[in-house]
């Protein structure tokens, strides 16, 4: 059972799309002028529409919401650590400006990249007699960026060095990193106790004992090349996780990073039976992987549901095994794998993170969102700033809706108060604020018909001031502004600047609440609609 990995191309609409397209659009002085008036024109005109919308068109649900009700602390765990492009990508500007805006708007902690043992980052090699050659220039400019704008390292120690490699195997992305097993377990085992070494060396015990390290990257599909998979796997993880644990003990360790939520218990069972260290375990998975992939069945597993279904799998894995401390990590999710527009670019996200992160809620420590930036190269260099890459940012520092989405999600409480429905998250924050999330989730390239919430709110004393955001197709998302100046591929200076400003996340409604106890506050949502109220005195 093998899911092909993420060199998917793109589809044929977008690869006729990208062959047609020739970036003849004006884009400063009076041609930039145009396209904000087309742009005022075509937004303005869907909001009259949405506007006129017929009373058969709409839904509704009512919602209580009760201060006072049963409630659980609901730590952030979906903005703890996002993945990126590879390890050398981190030494770009449009890397780090990217970084930059979304630590801004979620103050993640941690990021995780393939490749940091790749030959492009140089540190390993051999001299004319074969003997091993460290070079840790790129290593440390690498996580000294990381370091310098707050987010610490989750090492991902991937892929094999070309000169350390026991055969050429190489995986298809379009780098193509080598992933075989290692010529001489030895040699493999000194790269990384030298690689420890130096990090404790430069950034001290204290500092990189807080970091993690994952070993290697989805072996059981074909990022490993070893035969058979699981089995040399775990002798990889054992030489890596010894080697390690000898340069400190307090280095944390984990794995199998497998695809599709995949070898849980019995890695768990190895490193009981072998002795080997284990802090953490890890996986992946993304919401149109298939049910027999993961689950080994043959239901259908909406997309909506597959990455909840999949966290619960793992967690009562983890607490059925030897080893029920085991923190979850899943080092990489989203809702496709393949390069889908109208998924990953658009503001379908909106409805679908919020879903996920409600039902998540309690059986994974971290979720990390795969990747925050379209800074990226496993299909290739970019060719266009919207092409379905996985990214919270398109190419050239434009926002998408996505991370709009992942901005308002910030601004959730730590407590979780229960409320009966599967479209509305509510908590609060320490400052005494409700803040509630609602949606309106349609699957993507549908449509559903506008919502209307009726939220009944008890027990909210003084709080009586409703600040409302929004995200949709019309506001904090770019994608449209995009298609209306035509889909260029390469945007002019001027076009660039009025997609960053359509990708910019609107300023609050301001609405005073009625008093009375319940009080009642409406809001409608249209399709792929993520909407965010905040309550306070």
């Amino acid at each position: 059972m093998k899911r092909n990995s993420r060199q998917k191309p793109e589809n044929r609409s977008q690869e006729s799309e990208n062959a047609s397209q020739k970036n003849s659009h004006p884009g400063l002085g009076g041609a930039t002028v145009f396209w904000l008036l087309a742009f005022c024109l075509y937004f303005s005109g869907r909001d009259f529409l949405r506007a006129q919308a017929s009373p058969p068109d709409l839904q509704s649900e009512t919602v209580t919401i009760d201060a006072s009700a049963p409630s659980h602390p609901f730590p952030h765990y979906w903005e703890r650590m996002f993945g990126s492009g590879r390890a050398i990508l981190s030494l770009r500007e449009s890397y780090r400006n990217d970084l930059r805006a979304v630590k801004g708007a979620t103050d993640f902690e941690f990021i995780r990249f393939h490749g940091i043992l790749d030959d492009d980052v140089g540190l390993y090699d051999t001299d004319a007699n074969g003997s091993p050659v460290y070079n840790f220039s790129y290593i440390d400019q690498i996580y000294d960026g990381l370091l310098a704008n707050g987010v610490r390292p989750f090492v991902e120690l991937s892929f094999m060095p070309k000169s350390l490699a026991s055969t050429p195997h190489q995986q298809a992305f379009w780098y193509h990193p080598y992933v075989s097993p290692p010529r001489d377990w030895k040699l493999w085992s000194d790269l990384i106790r030298n690689f420890a070494s130096h990090l404790v060396a430069r950034y001290g015990l204290d500092e990189v004992s807080q970091w993690y390290f994952e070993v290697w990257n989805e072996p059981n599909i074909d990022f490993w090349a070893g035969e058979p998979k699981q089995e040399t796997y775990f002798t990889l993880y054992d030489n890596t996780a010894r080697a390690l644990k000898s340069v400190s003990p307090r280095l944390r360790v984990g794995g199998p990073a497998t695809a599709q939520a995949a070898w849980i218990s019995a890695f768990i069972r190895h490193c009981v039976d072998h002795k080997t260290p284990l802090d953490f375990v890890s996986t992946h998975v993304y919401a149109n992987d298939t049910a027999e992939n993961v689950f080994g069945t043959h239901e259908q597993v909406s997309r909506l549901d597959m990455v909840p279904r999949a966290v619960q799998k793992v967690h009562d894995e983890v607490e059925a095994s030897p080893r029920p401390d085991l923190p979850i990590i899943f080092s990489e999710y989203n809702a496709t794998y393949l390069t889908e527009t109208d998924v990953t670019d658009s503001a379908f996200m909106g409805p679908w993170l919020a879903y996920t992160i409600s039902r998540c809620d309690g059986l994974v420590d971290t979720l990390a969102y795969w990747d925050f930036s379209d800074v990226f190269e496993e299909q290739g260099i970019v060719k266009r700033p919207f092409y379905g890459g996985y990214g919270l940012m398109a190419e050239d520092n434009v926002p998408k809706a996505a991370f709009n989405d992942f901005a308002l999600l910030h601004r959730l409480g730590t407590t979780r108060i229960a409320v009966d429905s599967q479209s509305v998250l509510a908590t609060k924050r320490a400052d005494g604020a409700i803040i509630v999330a609602l949606w309106n989730y349609a699957p993507p390239g549908e449509s559903a018909p506008e919502k209307k919430f009726h939220l009944s709110l008890r027990n909210f004393g003084d709080r009586r001031r409703a600040a409302v955001w929004e995200v949709d197709e019309n506001h904090g998302s770019a994608l449209a502004a995009w298609q209306a100046m035509g889909s260029p591929a390469f945007p002019t200076r001027g076009q660039l600047e009025l997609l960053r400003e359509a990708g910019q996340l609107p300023p609050p409604e301001v609405r005073q609440i009625s008093s009375g106890d319940p009080a009642v506050f409406s809001i409608s949502l249209p399709s792929h609609g993520l909407g965010l109220v905040e309550f306070s005195r």
